[in-house]
C-alpha cells in the first residue's frame, strides 16, 4: 500500500544509514528523487514505485526486500565466515544494513540459487517443515547413474541417523553422470549422503529451482536481482505438500 514518507525516512528505511546519516545524505545534494535534487529531509514523498538516486546509484523505493542470487563456489552463506568470503559481499551495503537474511544455507562448494528477504514471515513460510517447499538440484555424479539407481533414490534410502529412508520427490535422468532431484527436506548434506547411498558420489552439485522459481540462464555466478512480482506471488501461494 502506497504511503507517504519524508525522504529521511525512506533513506533510513532502505538502509542507507541512520536518521541522522540520512539527514545529511539530503543536505549534502547525494539525493535525488525522480531525477530531481532533494534538499529538504523533511520533504514528503509517495513511496509507490519512487525512484531515487543517492550518490548518483539508483534505487527503487521497496517496502521489503526480497531478492535471488546465483551462489558461486566457494562463498559461504553467513555473516561470520570460517574459510571463504560470504555472499553477503555481494550485495550492496544498504542490503546488508537491512539485514536481509538466506532462506536456507547451501554448503560452501554448492552452487545455484539462493533467496534471501528481510521478511520474516516470508522466510519463515519458505523454510518450515511444515510447506515442505520442494528444491530441484543437478547433480552430477563421479560414476554413470543407472535405472536401478534412480529406482532406490525414489524409493528411498537409508542415512545414518536418520530414523526411516529418505526419499526424493523426483529423480530425472539428465546424462550418464547428471540427475535432478527433487527434495522438500534440507536436511545436513542430504544430497551427498543420498548420493553416497547408491554408492555414486556428488562431484558437483547445484541448486536450480525453489518452489516454481527457476535459476535464471541470464544471471551469472555471483550476480543478484530482485524477485519478480510474478516469483513472489508463485512461492506465497504454493499449498502444503
Amino acid at each position: 500500500m502506497a504511503k507517504k514518507l519524508t525522504i529521511e525516512r525512506i533513506l533510513h528505511s532502505q538502509g542507507f544509514g541512520s536518521r541522522k546519516a540520512c539527514r545529511m545524505m539530503v543536505r549534502h545534494n547525494w539525493v535525488t528523487v525522480s531525477g530531481v535534487a532533494c534538499e529538504d529531509p523533511f520533504a514528503e514523498f509517495d513511496t509507490d514505485k519512487l525512484k531515487f538516486t543517492v550518490d548518483d546509484e539508483p534505487w527503487e523505493y521497496r517496502e521489503q526486500a526480497y531478492l535471488m542470487l546465483h551462489k558461486p563456489s566457494h562463498y559461504e552463506c553467513s555473516h561470520k565466515t570460517l574459510h571463504h568470503p560470504s555472499v553477503f559481499s555481494l550485495f550492496p551495503t544498504p542490503l546488508i544494513e537491512r539485514d536481509v537474511q538466506c532462506i536456507g544455507r547451501l554448503d560452501e562448494d554448492t552452487t545455484g540459487l539462493i533467496l534471501l528477504s528481510d521478511d520474516g514471515q516470508f522466510i519463515h513460510r519458505l523454510s518450515s517443515p511444515k510447506w515442505k517447499v520442494p528444491k530441484v538440484y543437478e547433480v552430477t555424479c563421479k560414476h554413470k547413474v543407472d535405472e536401478a539407481q534412480i529406482a532406490e533414490l525414489l524409493k528411498g534410502v537409508q542415512l545414518i541417523d536418520e530414523p526411516t529412508p529418505i526419499a526424493a520427490l523426483a529423480c530425472t535422468k539428465i546424462s550418464d553422470n547428471v540427475i535432478h532431484m527433487t527434495l522438500a527436506e534440507g536436511k545436513y548434506h542430504q544430497v551427498k549422503r543420498m548420493v553416497a547411498a547408491i554408492s555414486n558420489r556428488v562431484e558437483a552439485l547445484k541448486r536450480i529451482k525453489i518452489g516454481e522459481v527457476e535459476l535464471p540462464k541470464d544471471l551469472a555466478p555471483g550476480e543478484w536481482r530482485w524477485l519478480t512480482a510474478e516469483e513472489l506471488h508463485a512461492l506465497t501461494h504454493t499449498e502444503k505438500l
